[in-house]
């Protein structure tokens, strides 16, 4: 259901609306004279000497919808922005290699960061000034945005040298603060996993799960590494944190307890009042996350939530051709929220008493509510975020509570839907290719194995040119970018060897293959080791820098490390494996001093640390042994394996074993010393499961 339309012209457009995102369309009818980023908006600065507004933000941001509401629709606002400075809007979902700059540089000039992120540059693109969310108004000792932009007009017109100076000053200081040293004094072996874990570990909230206080955000990179530490040191404390943790995020309200998938963070320590926007990275992780909560304990409910994550994403994120869409909003009609919140009014309008009084008491609704939208002038009353307030059910209650939930359902499905962000990202989408195809070989329903294929089919034909082997990073209605990223090439290789250990299809390692040898032709440092986040040929960068900080996204560099490690394994390319290790010595110190902001590398230094667990198939590909023998690999937890073939671009030694062309049989083997064939699963997770 979507909100009526008015059918009058826009009062204003800018050069937005020419843009293929969504974000940046959001602005296409803002009083301000918005460019895009590029040569245009430069040129304009160059040529009036005047400062450039820099603002970042991305479509389903709430705090950017609040400031364009607040500030960028303001008519007189507008007027003085347009008269004196050059207004430039970036998505940092597309351009993530801007933001990082310019969000370095604001961390590093007020402490804290974030979007909206408003920055004041210099025409040749140097910072000065920078922060988040500003008001309209002064408050908490903050200037109301009309005030600094006057202050900024002031400074450039009287101080314009001391502007300048600072801004030279302040982009040494940035770029300092990026480089590393390729010479660490650091080894980098089971010292600093263990300090990892440790660290990890001591922020663990033993009542709530997760670790840290509030906001909480789920960071499943960090869990995932707790995982492989409790393995490699038999810890089994650590098991019961990572379990209490998915346990936990999945009774809150932060996990959409009607319609799947998880919303972006909690604004509390509970997980219960989320943010509620639904980013697709999130999604994909927690996929990831609990697949390996399940396969370690076994426990069905974990594997319960990562098919309701996917019901989610292959019902309201994918694109008819098979590409995964980049999130969803956490407004609508204005409000945050208000799609997934309930009163009890509705409720008892809706359900009859025997539901409403189930209903309530399971997810925890009361008259009051549990969530306001501050942000909101009129916030809406009594709203109610669902979470598992008392989940245990009598077993006559549970077709009770299966039809009040389908009437809640249908009942939203009437709603004013939030916005979709509809580009399709190779960098999330690699990640989701990952998840999903993970999901077919673990849970072994088809359905998936055929969302993979279908997503691996639309990338290769929207943003993969097989002629100048380049692949690009976003794709909406029908055109594609021209951005050359490190974290579409990493994330989708990484995906795309997770589809390949899923199918031994060697059509899959040849594009694999192909992906490699680009990324490291284009981002690759072979004097220093670490791979650049942009192309050497990126137009209008500051600086070019190596991302390290696994956030809610891990960086292009671990992911890249991670996935050359099991590449260079599986295709015997011992230069791939050296640049991966080249790259942990990189990063050695902060694996060593600093491992919270680097839970990814630190997944792949634990994969580093030994020789991976070989499980080659051969024979019949087309059989129904294959699907067992691959299934029965991947139900068991040996973060050191790589699954293949015995076709494509493989280990040499892989084509020397001996083939049975009528069904298939599994060589389990440690480097090239295999054990005999075998078409016994029992074997096969032995072999797996073993102690070194």
């Amino acid at each position: 259901m979507n909100a009526p339309t008015s059918k009058l012209p826009p009062k204003h457009t800018n050069l937005l609306a020419r843009e293929k995102s969504p974000y940046l369309l959001q602005h296409a009818h803002n009083p301000v004279n918005w460019y895009p980023w590029g040569d245009a908006a430069l040129a304009k600065a160059k040529a009036e000497d005047k400062p450039v507004l820099l603002s970042i933000g991305y479509s389903t941001c709430h705090w950017c919808h609040v400031m364009e509401r607040e500030s960028f629709e303001d008519e007189s606002l507008g007027a003085y922005l347009n008269e004196h400075f050059v207004s430039i809007k970036v998505d940092r979902e597309e351009r993530p290699d801007v933001d990082k700059i310019y969000m370095t540089f604001v961390q590093l000039t007020t402490g804290g960061g974030g979007w909206p992120l408003n920055v004041f540059l210099t025409p040749d693109l140097k910072p000065f000034y920078g922060g988040t969310y500003f008001p309209p108004e002064p408050k908490h000792g903050r200037p109301s945005f009309r005030m600094l932009l006057e202050r900024i007009v002031d400074l450039w017109k009287t101080r314009r040298s001391d502007i300048a100076s600072s801004a030279s000053e302040l982009v040494d200081r940035l770029k300092t603060a990026s480089v590393h040293e390729p010479e660490n004094a650091f080894p980098t072996g089971e010292r600093e996993l263990q300090g990892a874990g440790h660290s990890y570990m001591h922020e663990y909230d033993p009542v709530n799960g997760g670790f840290g206080g509030a906001p909480k955000f789920p960071r499943p990179s960090q869990p995932l590494f707790l995982l492989r530490y409790a393995a490699r040191f038999g810890d089994p404390e650590a098991v019961k944190m990572v379990l209490h943790t998915c346990d936990q995020m999945a009774a809150g309200g932060m996990y959409d307890q009607l319609g799947g998938g998880f919303a972006r963070y909690s604004v509390d320590e509970k997980w219960l009042v989320p943010h509620f926007e639904k980013m697709l990275y999130d999604q994909a992780q927690l996929v990831q996350l609990y697949l390996e909560a399940y396969v370690v304990s076994g426990e069905a409910r974990f594997a319960d939530v990562a098919r309701d994550i996917l019901r989610y994403v292959l019902r309201d994120m994918t694109h008819p051709e098979g590409g995964f869409y980049s999130a969803e909003d956490a407004d609508s009609e204005g409000h945050e929220g208000k799609f997934y919140c309930w009163t009890v009014a509705e409720l008892k309008t809706l359900l009859t008493p025997e539901e409403f009084s189930l209903v309530t008491r399971y997810y925890g609704v009361t008259e009051a509510g549990n969530f306001v939208d501050h942000s909101h002038p009129k916030p809406l009353t009594g709203q109610n975020v669902l979470s598992l307030a008392q989940p245990k059910l009598l077993s006559p209650e549970k077709a009770l509570l299966e039809s009040a939930r389908q009437k809640l359902l249908g009942a939203r499905a009437k709603r004013v839907r939030p916005h979709l962000d509809d580009k399709v990202l190779a960098s999330w989408n690699g990640m989701m290719l990952g998840a999903v195809a993970r999901a077919h070989a673990i849970l072994g329903d088809d359905a998936y194995g055929q969302a993979a294929e279908r997503a691996v089919t639309f990338l290769k034909g929207k943003l993969w040119d097989p002629t100048t082997k380049s692949l690009y990073h976003r794709w909406r209605e029908g055109e594609r970018d021209a951005v050359q990223l490190l974290d579409a090439y990493a994330n989708l290789l990484a995906g795309v060897v997770d589809l390949y250990e899923a199918t031994v299809d060697f059509r899959h390692l040849e594009f694999a293959v192909s992906l490699t040898e680009s990324m490291m032709a284009k981002f690759y440092d072979p004097a220093a080791g670490g791979f650049w986040q942009s192309s050497q040929d990126t137009p209008h960068l500051l600086m070019r820098v190596k991302e390290d900080y696994d956030g809610a996204e891990p960086s292009g560099n671990s992911v890249a490390t991670l996935a050359l490690l099991k590449l260079g394994r599986i295709c015997a390319r011992p230069e791939w494996v050296a640049a991966a290790e080249k790259t942990l010595r990189l990063f050695a110190q902060k694996l060593h001093q600093a491992p919270q902001g680097v839970p990814y590398l630190c997944i792949a230094l634990d994969y580093a640390l030994q020789e991976p667990r070989r499980v080659v198939l051969v024979g019949d590909f087309a059989c129904g042994s294959t699907r067992s023998l691959i299934a029965a690999a991947h139900g068991v937890f040996q973060p050191h394996k790589v699954v293949m073939g015995n076709r494509g671009p493989v280990d040499p030694f892989a084509k020397t074993l001996p083939v049975n062309e009528e069904f298939t049989r599994a060589f389990c083997c440690t480097g090239t010393a295999c054990q005999p064939p075998t078409r016994d699963k029992k074997v096969l997770r032995e072999f797996l499961s073993a102690k070194k």
